[in-house]
Order: C-alpha cells, then sequence, then structure tokens
C-alpha cells in the first residue's frame, strides 16, 4: 500500500478563507491551500512551501487543528487499477506574514482566491475544506486535539 502524508493550511482573515482551485485529471474543487509533502520534509515546512507556491503567500504556522487518515481504494484513485494508498491529511491553522496573492502556474492549482465563509456552502469544495472549518470553529479552549473523521 501506498502512502501520502500531506499538509494544510486553513487560513481565515476578516471573516474570509483562503482556497486554492485543484484540478488534475478532470477531477477539481476548491480545497485549502497546501498538499504533499516530499520526502524528508518536515510537514509544518511542506505546508509554509505549497501555501506559498499555490497563492503567493509566505504564511507561519500559528497551531495544529488535526490529522486525518483515510485508505483510498485503488478503483478510486486519480489513476484506477493502482494499489490503495493510505492519505495522511495534517492540518494547521495559519496566517499570512507577508506576500500578495497570485496563481500557481504549472502545478495542482489553477487559481487562489478569498471567499466570505457564508460562500462556502455555494463553492464545490473538497471534503477537506468542510473538515478543516469544523476543527478551526469547533476546537476546545484547551487545546485537545479530538478524533478527526472526514466525510469520503
Amino acid at each position: 500500500m501506498h502512502r501520502r502524508l500531506a499538509s494544510y493550511g486553513v487560513i481565515v482573515r476578516d471573516g474570509q478563507i483562503l482556497l486554492a482551485h485543484w484540478h488534475d485529471r478532470g477531477r477539481s474543487g476548491w480545497t485549502l491551500p497546501g498538499g504533499g509533502t516530499d520526502p524528508g520534509e518536515d510537514p509544518i515546512d511542506g505546508v509554509v512551501r505549497e501555501i506559498w507556491e499555490e497563492t503567493g503567500y509566505h504564511a507561519s504556522i500559528d497551531r495544529l487543528l488535526g490529522i486525518d487518515s483515510h485508505i483510498i481504494a485503488g478503483r478510486d484513485r486519480l489513476e484506477p487499477g493502482k494499489t490503495p494508498m493510505q492519505s495522511v491529511r495534517i492540518v494547521y491553522e495559519a496566517s499570512i506574514v507577508s506576500g500578495e496573492l497570485r496563481n500557481e502556474r504549472g502545478g495542482s492549482t489553477d487559481e487562489a482566491r478569498w471567499f466570505d465563509l457564508d460562500e462556502i456552502s455555494a463553492l464545490r469544495t473538497v471534503s477537506l475544506v468542510d473538515m478543516g472549518l469544523r476543527l478551526h470553529t469547533e476546537r476546545p479552549a484547551n487545546g485537545h486535539l479530538r478524533p478527526v473523521r472526514a466525510a469520503h
């Protein structure tokens, strides 16, 4: 079984959330900025790099929100017929430090945009967005993590 480690940032400011439009092999949707970590790369360094690549912003990581792990059957992968894959997604709360909004070129996303939080339900989003927003808004004050289960 293949394993993919990825890290993502929930970036909310002034009632808006920063999302990236993912597209790959005929599938697409709005997602949290982030993605796969490189071999040997720390997940925090990975999410900071991915946020910059996909949005043009330099970010700081404020806190860990949660970790999601699920198995993707071979038939459901982007390349059907491959072996099953365990997807481990680390979700952080992040803040913008500097930079200017821009779209990624030649990557897995083609647009980055700020959305009002009340617009999210009308967008075509991946399940990660709902999970990230839930973790962002429901995190207990004591800072203890709760188990995460995304709808698949």
